[in-house]
């Protein structure tokens, strides 16, 4: 199989709102409180003029490896993958997931009714992102944050329904031992993008963090195909 990189080059400093057109820098490096730390402190701006296309079509093929992203990180998260013929092995039809919310092992069968059992989680949910320095993102990089692998994580449908849009101060994973990857991945995926925390969500994640000390960042995430 090949490996398909989602590559950014570098970008203005965190917080800085984008010029049109401006790069987004590469995941940070370094460990998860330490890049907390950097991270602006704000207190969270209105959601006026958020709708879901502000960041794009949904499972926009941003790592042009012809499949769309949706499918991509089913294929990434799930064993025992089965794809529809004809498709170059993009749309999945039939795979097993252990969710990392919630530890359960489920059964993902695509279809009307059965595909909701496995949703796919933007980590740092949109309209936080859009609420805490997104607004000032170009159309273009919004999209590749609403697309971005770091971003997505295939879980359980219902308990990615319960989050809803909240950010660490308001909702955690059931699964205690997951929860300092999970808000590891959020603070890279905001100093990635430039956005802010607010001081509940700094206080939130660091208590997190004070369980799992050096806790590392996650690589920029990678789709194989």
């Amino acid at each position: 199989m090949r490996t398909t990189p989602f590559e950014l080059p570098g970008a203005a400093a965190p917080g800085a709102p984008a010029a049109p057109g401006a790069p987004v820098a590469p995941a940070a490096t370094g460990d998860a409180a330490t890049a907390l730390a950097a991270l602006p402190v704000k207190g969270r701006a209105p959601k006026t003029g958020y709708t879901r296309d502000k960041f794009g079509a949904a499972w926009t093929d941003v790592d042009h490896n012809g499949c769309d992203q949706r499918n991509d990180v089913l294929a990434r998260d799930m064993t025992g993958e089965t794809f529809k013929p004809g498709t170059h092995d993009c749309v999945v039809l039939t795979g097993s997931l252990h969710d990392p919310y919630t530890g359960k092992n489920i059964s993902f069968v695509r279809g009307q009714g059965t595909s909701e059992a496995v949703q796919i989680d933007h980590v740092v949910a949109l309209s936080d992102a859009w609420q805490k320095g997104a607004q000032q993102l170009d159309p273009a990089t919004r999209t590749l944050l609403g697309n971005d692998p770091l971003n997505l994580l295939a879980v359980d449908g219902p308990t990615n329904q319960s989050k809803g849009d909240g950010d660490a101060a308001t909702w955690l994973p059931p699964t205690k031992s997951y929860r300092c990857d999970y808000v590891a991945r959020q603070v890279a995926v905001k100093q990635k993008y430039g956005l802010w925390v607010t001081a509940a969500e700094r206080d939130a994640i660091a208590g997190v963090l004070a369980g799992c000390p050096g806790e590392p960042l996650p690589p920029d995430s990678t789709i194989r195909r």
